[in-house]
C-alpha cells in the first residue's frame, strides 16, 4: 500500500513521534511505500508546558518524513491537504491525541478526502482528554467527521468514541506495541554505572512527563512509609516536568525524601532510556486516570516487572500477579505491593510473567489491524 501517517515525528520529541517512526518501519518491513507528514509547528509556545518540544538527535535516514504542518494557520492546512489529495495514498493513517488538534487535523482531512480514493484511519490515543478545556468536544467531533474507521488501543477509549461516533464506521481495539527502538537490554550494573548510581540500592522507577494526572504525589507519599525507608528502596524519578514542580518538592520535604528520590528532571534522550528500565527492580506507573502507556511497552521490552493503577486501559496490559501488580491509585497501596514485591523476593517470578505476556504486542498485529479496517465497510 501507499501509506502517508500524519502525526508527529523527528524533528519533534516523544513517545508519540517514536512511536510513528516505529510503526513506518513495521509498515516498511511489510513491504508498503510510507510517508511521514508532521508539524512545522505543533503547538503554540504558550501551550506547551516543557523546555523545547524539539530532538536534538539527528532525523532517520531510513524514514521519508516531510516537515509542513503548521497547527494554527488555516492556510497551510488547506495547502497540506489539497498536496496529500493529490498524491493519492491508499491510506492516511493520522494520529488524534488531543482535542486541540482538532481543527488542523480535521481541516486536512476533508480535503485529502475530496479525491473519492484514500481511505482515512484514526489513530486515536486519547478521544477524551485528561486535562479539558472549553471547546474540546466541538473539536474532537470536527476531527472525527471525515475519519473512515478508528483504532484504538484501550477499551476505556474505545467505549468512549460511542460519545463520538453515533454511526457504523468502524472501531478497533489493537494494544499498544512493544517500545522495541531503545537498544537492546544491558547488564543492571552497566545500566546504574551509566547513571552514576551506587550499585548496591534497590530502586524502582517513575518514567516519562511529570503531569498531575501521572499521580507522582502518590508514589512520593508510598515510599515515605517507614517500611520502605527501612528497605533502602531508591525512587528515580526520570522526565521533564510539565507542571509546576513545587508540589512535589513539598512531598519530599515534608517527608524527608531526599537521600530517598533521585530526580533526574531534564529529557531524557532515546539512547539513555535503556539505562533507567535496565536499572530498575520495578517500574512504577502511579496515575489517577490513564488510557494506554508507552511506559508499561518500555518495561516489557526491558523485562521489568510494573506496578501500574486500576484505571483506564492499563489493567489490559499488566495482568496482576502475572506481569506485576495492578492496584488502586492511593499510596497506602501502593506502598504495600512494594513491600510485598521486596520482602518476598517476587522479581524473578514476575519478571517471568513479564516475558511471556509481552508476546501479545507485535507491530505485526498493529500493522495487519489497520489494513484490514481500511477493507471494513461503514
Amino acid at each position: 500500500m501507499k501509506i502517508t501517517i500524519i502525526g508527529p515525528a523527528h524533528p519533534l520529541r516523544g513517545g508519540l513521534a517514536a512511536f510513528n517512526e516505529r510503526l513506518a518501519r513495521a509498515f516498511q518491513e511489510a513491504g508498503d511505500e510510507v510517508k511521514i507528514v508532521t508539524f512545522s509547528l505543533q503547538y503554540p509556545n504558550f501551550l506547551f508546558p516543557g523546555k523545547t518540544q524539539y530532538s536534538s538527535e539527528p532525523a532517520p535516514q531510513d524514514l521519508d518524513i516531510e516537515v509542513s504542518i503548521n497547527s494554527v494557520n488555516p492556510l497551510n492546512w488547506s495547502k497540506i491537504g489539497k498536496q496529500i489529495q493529490e498524491d493519492k495514498p491508499d491510506l492516511v493513517l493520522c494520529r488524534f491525541w488531543l482535542p486541540f488538534m482538532g481543527a488542523s487535523l480535521g481541516s486536512i482531512l476533508r480535503k485529502i478526502k475530496k479525491n473519492n480514493h484514500t481511505k482515512i484511519v484514526g489513530l486515536i490515543d486519547n478521544i477524551i482528554p485528561h486535562e479539558k478545556r472549553i471547546g474540546d468536544t466541538s473539536l474532537t467531533k470536527y476531527f472525527v467527521k471525515p475519519v473512515d474507521g478508528f483504532i484504538v488501543m484501550s477499551r476505556s477509549v474505545e467505549k468512549e468514541m460511542t460519545q463520538f461516533v453515533k454511526d457504523d464506521r468502524p472501531i478497533r481495539y489493537i494494544p499498544h506495541p512493544i517500545y522495541d527502538s531503545y537498544g537492546a537490554h544491558i547488564i543492571r550494573e552497566q545500566a546504574l554505572s551509566n547513571l552514576k548510581l551506587p550499585t548496591n540500592d534497590k530502586y524502582i522507577l517513575f518514567f516519562g512527563f511529570i503531569r498531575k494526572y501521572k499521580g507522582l504525589d502518590l508514589l512520593l507519599e508510598a515510599i515515605a512509609h517507614p517500611k520502605i525507608k527501612e528497605l533502602g528502596i531508591k525512587l528515580i524519578v526520570a522526565g521533564e516536568y510539565y507542571t509546576d514542580a513545587e508540589p512535589y518538592e513539598a512531598i519530599v520535604a515534608k517527608h524527608n525524601l531526599t537521600d530517598q528520590v533521585i530526580f533526574h528532571t531534564d529529557y531524557i534522550p532515546d539512547e539513555s532510556v535503556k539505562d533507567y528500565f535496565c536499572a530498575a527492580d520495578l517500574v512504577v506507573q502511579p496515575y489517577k486516570t490513564a488510557t494506554q502507556s508507552g511506559i508499561s511497552q518500555l518495561a516489557y521490552h526491558f523485562n521489568v516487572p510494573m506496578l501500574v493503577s486500576n484505571v483506564g486501559g492499563l489493567p489490559e496490559i499488566v495482568e496482576h500477579n502475572k506481569a506485576g501488580y495492578v492496584v488502586d491509585p492511593e499510596s497506602t497501596v501502593i506502598a504495600e505491593s512494594i513491600l510485598d514485591f521486596y520482602n518476598n523476593n517476587r522479581y524473578q517470578e514476575l519478571k517471568e510473567g513479564v516475558i511471556e505476556a509481552k508476546k501479545r504486542f507485535s507491530w505485526g498485529s498493529m500493522t495487519n489491524g489497520i489494513k484490514e479496517l481500511t477493507k471494513t465497510k461503514a
